[in-house]
């Protein structure tokens, strides 16, 4: 595990090492509508299951677990550098490509953007486009792809 130093390890540095998987389970509402989501819109392959109480998605090598739920987590905007974010949100950064078929997909469906794409940290090594958008169950994702990351 890194610990990052605000002052002394740069963000792409730091980024480059968060390279062990994850597993977050959150409320999913109906299964059947977060899978379509996910599986058809973001193209994650699904896994293990417990029909009807819970699905294993492959959240891009991180394991995504959706839970069959009525309870959804609350939620607040914090201000940030580049205006507000929803938290909690939870995302993965992207390949270029796998990015903009995602979100070919997201605009091909009609999903609404809950922040349009958009440009981060302009002309530094760690620039990056970034998007947040709400699952069927109203979980916020951020998915972004570094724009300068070679």
């Amino acid at each position: 595990m890194y610990i990052m130093s605000a002052c002394k390890i740069k963000r792409t540095i730091y980024i480059s090492r968060m390279s062990r998987p994850f597993h977050l389970a959150v409320p999913a509402g109906n299964l059947t509508d977060s899978v379509q989501f996910y599986e058809k819109i973001l193209e994650c392959k699904l896994g293990n299951r417990e029909e009807g109480k819970w699905i294993d998605v492959d959240f891009w090598g991180n394991e995504l677990t959706l839970h069959k739920t009525d309870m959804k987590l609350p939620s607040e905007i914090h201000a940030v550098d580049m205006g507000t974010v929803p938290v909690p949100h939870f995302g993965v950064h992207l390949d270029p490509q796998v990015f903009e078929k995602i979100k070919a997909n997201i605009e091909k469906n009609k999903i609404d953007y809950l922040d349009k794409p958009y440009t981060r940290f302009e002309g530094k090594t760690e620039q990056q486009e970034t998007f947040f958008i709400k699952d069927p169950h109203g979980n916020v994702l951020e998915l972004k792809t570094l724009k300068n990351s070679h």
